[in-house]
């Protein structure tokens, strides 16, 4: 057997075996899909310009990567499915749980938020139990007495929640045929409906709650009732990538790390959010 004929048999067994690995992803540049209508994470202006805490975020952690990065606006509904369908490369500002596990892969945090309710000032609920107390459903001993007086309040009322997140699965879960669950493609839409008294409850995103009172048009609406963690809910909030780009996921690792550890993250975060969400490592 000659050289040149044994060198092209292992490479031919090697490939077989599985053995090569496949060529690394060129990722000098990374499509990020983006909400764009989800402030104070994100939002879009008049003129077309996404902005907000995400945005600032990834400018720093870009550079950080050293990556050229392109964000594309997406409806929140089909946003995972277009990274799976290969629209973008990575997703932003997406909470981790284990549903969602199952389908994508997820950076280290880059925020620690919770969820919350919203109330119309002239609505049909006039408080809820724990008013800007933090409440671990983990921690079933604190959390049951509390959302067992939560399913009394709301029996009978119309729980408004944007589509496809872990707000929905939380009401769904928790409440059951106790409420009727009406779902918007928008925070902003289901703000409206909250606002027109179409509905008795809002359920979404503390970080968001706790800004709206500041939008002009929305000073009747106000943040009530336990600021939640815990399953189902996805609170800690993460870069979204396919399983089979690991190596993407570990590159913007090491910058969400970098940016928690130089307090760049806590800067982003209360400026846009007034609440300080650098991850706990």
């Amino acid at each position: 057997m000659t050289l040149r004929t044994s060198i092209a048999a292992v490479l031919a067994a090697t490939l077989l075996a599985g053995a090569v690995p496949a060529l690394a992803k060129d990722w000098s540049k990374v499509r990020i899909g983006i909400e764009g209508a989800f402030p104070p994470w994100n939002a879009t202006t008049a003129d077309g310009k996404l902005v907000g805490l995400d945005v600032d975020l990834l400018a720093d952690l870009c550079k950080r990567a050293n990556v050229q990065c392109e964000l594309i606006a997406n409806e929140w509904t089909s946003i995972v499915p277009s990274l799976q369908a290969g629209k973008f490369d990575m997703v932003m500002s997406i909470g981790i749980n284990e549903a969602r596990k199952k389908i994508i892969d997820f950076t280290v945090p880059y925020a620690s938020g919770a969820a919350a309710f919203t109330l119309s000032k002239d609505g049909s609920i006039a408080s809820l139990p724990m008013d800007g107390q933090r409440l671990d459903l983990n921690d079933k001993d604190k959390a049951a007495p509390v959302m067992a007086e939560m399913r009394k309040l709301l029996k009978g009322k119309t729980v408004g929640v944007v589509q496809s997140t872990s707000h929905e699965q939380l009401i769904r879960a928790n409440f059951g045929d106790d409420v009727t669950v009406r779902t918007y493609k928008t925070s902003q839409d289901r703000d409206l409906d909250l606002k027109a008294g179409r509905i008795d409850i809002g359920f979404d995103s503390a970080v968001y709650a706790a800004t709206l009172h500041d939008k002009p048009g929305n000073e009747d609406i106000r943040i009530a009732g336990p600021l939640l963690k815990g399953p189902p809910l996805a609170t800690e909030v993460a870069m979204g990538v396919r399983k089979d780009d690991g190596d993407l996921r570990v590159l913007f690792d090491k910058a969400i790390q970098a940016a928690a550890a130089d307090g760049t993250i806590k800067t982003i975060s209360t400026k846009w959010s007034k609440i300080d969400l650098t991850p706990t490592p």
